[in-house]
């Protein structure tokens, strides 16, 4: 097993059905221009925030520390005297004038600058989670964050305005300007079979292309270095800080996805299969395989995405959670 330092588990939490936030985000909300992901979707509340804590304890026991970051609301059953967590209020950490945020892409960006934080440390959304035991090797080898190395031909459009951003890939191909020696350079990385066959396949197809045209899909726990931050907030200042003046998201901004790419584009992970884990963007069609994956324990690692597509909630709602309960039916020291 490699060697490893500290890792923290990073995030944030939005509770839409509070009043007072629900006031402040109308103040500002006056834009026809914000991208999909800004509409009531977003905020529907799961209640199943609970099982990520539970997955966490058993399955991640070695963590070191959770920051959960909050606008201010924090959920009522909440252990906040846990002493592995640790409760970050966006005014903790984000540059007074970027604030009032209600832009995920401003909370993300600024992760570094949270006090304390490891130079290692996993972002979760709130809904990801984990189903099986995990070892820190799974996110972190020899200090090395681990992902999937692969290319994909994006289009852009508003439907996938909030993960393949445009902005990204521009501030990519500005920075990593000879793709073909980038690739080289890591070959073995690139072409490794751990990536998957499909995954490599689209990255030979890919190669031609002298720009970085996409990266591969992999919508879930991203393991990042602190550093990483740093240093795009240093080249690219201009370029994130209008971003994160946007009180909401919006489809020019960047995002922490391109932290993400420019550490594959510096060949600084470790290559890891995307088969530890599986993104459901909830559909009618895909919905019972979620809720086989969630109670085999499929994988260690599931994002349960909601879409404007994902209709009956309610009832979705209720079958996820009696899900969760057949693998985390008992309470977490982090639940009171």
């Amino acid at each position: 097993m490699g060697n490893f330092d500290t890792i923290d588990f990073v995030i944030p939490w939005v509770d839409g059905n509070d009043p007072k936030w629900q006031k402040e985000k109308a103040k500002y909300n006056t834009s026809v221009s914000m991208s999909e992901s800004d509409t009531p979707v977003r905020y529907r509340d799961w209640n199943n925030l609970q099982y990520w804590f539970r997955g966490v304890e058993k399955f991640a026991p070695w963590v070191n520390k959770i920051y959960f970051i909050t606008w201010g609301h924090i959920p009522n059953w909440l252990n906040t005297d846990h002493p592995k967590l640790k409760i970050v209020n966006h005014k903790d950490y984000i540059p007074e004038k970027y604030l009032p945020t209600f832009s995920s892409h401003t909370i993300e960006l600024n992760i570094h600058r949270i006090s304390g934080i490891s130079e290692q440390f996993v972002y979760f959304n709130d809904d990801m989670f984990l189903l099986s035991k995990t070892e820190p090797t799974d996110f972190f080898v020899d200090r090395k964050p681990c992902d999937t190395y692969g290319l994909n031909c994006i289009y852009f459009s508003q439907d996938t305005a909030g993960h393949f951003n445009g902005s990204n890939l521009e501030v990519i191909n500005t920075e990593f300007k000879n793709k073909h020696l980038i690739i080289k350079k890591n070959a073995k990385k690139w072409y490794s079979l751990k990536n998957g066959s499909k995954v490599v396949l689209k990255t030979i197809l890919l190669y031609p292309w002298e720009w970085f045209p996409g990266f591969h899909y992999n919508h879930l726990p991203t393991s990042f270095i602190k550093s990483t931050f740093s240093t795009v907030w240093e080249k690219y200042c201009e370029t994130l800080d209008k971003t994160c003046n946007d009180k909401f998201r919006r489809e020019s901004n960047v995002n922490q996805w391109l932290i993400k790419y420019w550490q594959l584009c510096e060949g600084v992970c470790e290559v890891r299969s995307d088969k530890i884990g599986e993104c459901f963007h909830i559909t009618e069609e895909n919905f019972d395989h979620l809720c086989n994956t969630i109670k085999n324990q499929s994988c260690k690692l599931v994002c349960i995405n909601d879409t404007p597509r994902t209709i009956d909630f309610d009832d979705k709602k209720q079958r996820i959670r009696e899900c969760f309960d057949l693998i985390l039916p008992n309470k977490s020291s982090f639940e009171l």
